[in-house]
């Protein structure tokens, strides 16, 4: 990865999501320099200037709305463009617009730069990301989706409510697609060590099946009772895409559940979904083995059938 330069990172797509997540990552110190791209090159500029005016606050930056070929030493190029979900809308309805805006701009971005990092954030993130993929040529391991990385921490946020717990101590998955196929891996799920069940039932919760049913479901309905009141979720997603940075910046080898390619992953592969993955500054190394209950397996492998008749359809 010979030219690029590791302080620097572009957001491509100035939205909620993309302003948010280039908000959170100027917070997070990471890095020296970032190029804001959109469409619209003054909605772009706007943003830069609005954020530089808080680096008297943070960390040096440099801070600019730029075009693509600003991108070519870019390491981590995150791409939030996309058109957004509407009331009612689900995330799969959005795919056919976004594809479309993907076949525009991705092949800009392998133009300009083959050795980056690129980090899928737009939605429906599953599809995006093995769009991304085929359009980019990239290397699977360095085209990889924020998945259900939300999606995991409103279920650690859910489940420390619930267990009157930090959240931090509290390790459980989402897994699958980000979205309505979505499965809680309930069988691997634990507070610091100790099975969630037991937990529950020291906190004095002995109605496990109903809790989880509900757990579950408020997780999956998080975005569409968020967007019902706001108009649209980009806080916690720009949280996420913040701590994916870290641990690609830094090297963590992290485990998050990202959205990449599988290969013969309980009999899954030529999809994208969400499973538990090492991630570093290659991007992702490995995804990581869970144990899953029969009933789970069947529901991820619903989840990739779901995905997969997608992708047959658009791409």
């Amino acid at each position: 990865m010979s030219g690029l330069n590791y302080r620097k990172v572009a957001v491509i797509g100035c939205g909620f999501v993309g302003a948010a997540s280039a908000f959170a990552i100027m917070e997070s110190g990471l890095f020296s320099e970032m190029v804001l791209i959109d469409a619209n090159k003054e909605k772009a500029e706007g943003e830069a200037l609005d954020i530089s005016h808080g680096l008297p606050f943070a960390k040096p930056m440099k801070i600019y709305a730029g075009d693509y070929k600003d991108i070519s030493d870019a390491y981590l190029i995150i791409v939030t463009a996309g058109a957004g979900q509407k009331p009612g809308e689900t995330r799969l309805d959005l795919v056919k617009k976004n594809v479309g805006i993907f076949g525009s701009i991705i092949p800009q971005i392998a133009e300009v730069n083959k050795d980056a990092i690129m980090l899928i954030v737009a939605n429906p993130v599953d599809i995006l990301t093995y769009a991304a993929k085929q359009l980019s040529g990239y290397p699977e391991n360095r085209v990889f989706g924020s998945g259900t990385t939300l999606d995991t921490a409103r279920f650690k946020y859910l489940l420390g409510e619930h267990l009157q717990v930090d959240s931090r101590s509290v390790h459980a998955f989402i897994i699958g697609e980000h979205g309505d196929s979505e499965i809680a891996a309930w069988s691997s799920a634990n507070v610091s060590g100790i099975p969630i069940n037991d937990f529950c039932e020291m906190r004095g919760h002995f109605e496990h099946e109903a809790s989880m049913k509900a757990i579950a479901e408020n997780v999956k309905n998080s975005a569409y009772g968020i967007i019902e009141k706001k108009g649209a979720t980009y806080y916690g997603i720009a949280m996420s895409v913040r701590r994916i940075c870290e641990a690609i910046v830094r090297d963590e080898k992290t485990i998050l559940p990202v959205s990449s390619i599988q290969h013969d992953n309980y009999g899954i592969s030529d999809v994208a979904l969400s499973m538990p993955a090492i991630v570093g500054k290659n991007g992702v190394e490995t995804t990581v083995p869970i144990s899953l209950s029969d009933s789970e397996v069947e529901a991820l492998k619903a989840s990739a059938a779901t995905l997969k008749k997608v992708i047959d359809e658009v791409l």
